[in-house]
């Protein structure tokens, strides 16, 4: 691969050169932050609860771990993760600042206040010391990143020693008939009602987009791998319109 092919990447199905799609994503995210909750259910039909509840079901929190969860957005799995867990600690991670102030406005920021964290950052280039943290949570998050293999690297450096990954992610559904219905779906409804309810089209359409460059179950799998983690394994939701990813650093 030359140079210059090294220097691109994809943002929804354009080109463009991997300096600018940090900045790219940062715009999607600002602009639909405000209304990011209330599409989240729209465009799913409330199932992405169901969903980050199977994450939680997998993941089993205990008591007194430590949570980061990066592109945490408005902080649904952390919140999830602290109510499951009793006591501990979670670190909302995003890229897009606007994103965390709205987190910070819902109730469950409030009643958890002394158990969260709010940072703005990299999911390329956390923050954080080596081995600081029980769990890695990104959800919905990962297919945004410039290069996934450097945010898996930095998840792995930032666990600790028997900490747990996972990864929520959309994916690739095995039965092309469905999986054919589904991009009807995505590319011809989700981008009209981004328009309608958060006067946003193209946002929507670069979601849409976006899912369908994301590697498949299989190849992700091999990249959490080739990241260091072990016990590796997927769980497809919904058929495989979602998937569960899951590691640890043994």
């Amino acid at each position: 691969m030359s140079d210059d092919e090294q220097k691109t990447t994809h943002f929804g199905y354009q080109t463009v050169p991997e300096t600018e799609k940090a900045g790219r994503v940062q715009g999607v995210f600002n602009s639909v932050a405000s209304r990011y909750d209330v599409m989240n259910d729209a465009m799913s039909m409330g199932i992405h609860r169901i969903w980050k509840d199977a994450m939680m079901d997998w993941l089993a929190p205990r008591v007194g771990q430590k949570l980061l969860d990066v592109a945490g957005g408005t902080g649904d799995i952390s919140f999830r993760f602290l109510k499951r867990a009793g006591r501990g600690h979670a670190t909302v991670l995003d890229l897009t600042e606007p994103m965390l102030v709205e987190g910070r406005k819902r109730a469950e920021a409030e009643q958890m206040a002394g158990s969260l964290d709010w940072v703005v950052g990299d999911a390329m280039a956390l923050p954080f010391p080596d081995n600081t943290f029980d769990v890695y949570t990104i959800s919905f998050g990962i297919r945004n990143v410039t290069r996934p293999e450097e945010a898996l690297a930095e998840a792995y450096r930032v666990l600790r020693p028997g900490g747990r990954l996972m990864v929520l992610e959309f994916s690739q559904i095995p039965n092309p008939g469905l999986q054919w219905a589904y991009d009807r779906y995505s590319f011809n409804v989700i981008p009209a009602m981004g328009q309608v309810i958060a006067n946003d089209r193209d946002s929507y359409q670069y979601l849409v987009e976006s899912i369908r460059r994301f590697p498949d179950q299989e190849t992700f799998l091999q990249m959490v791998r080739t990241a260091g983690f072990e016990q590796a394994k997927y769980r497809n939701l919904t058929l495989g319109v979602a998937c569960l990813h899951s590691g640890w650093k043994l």
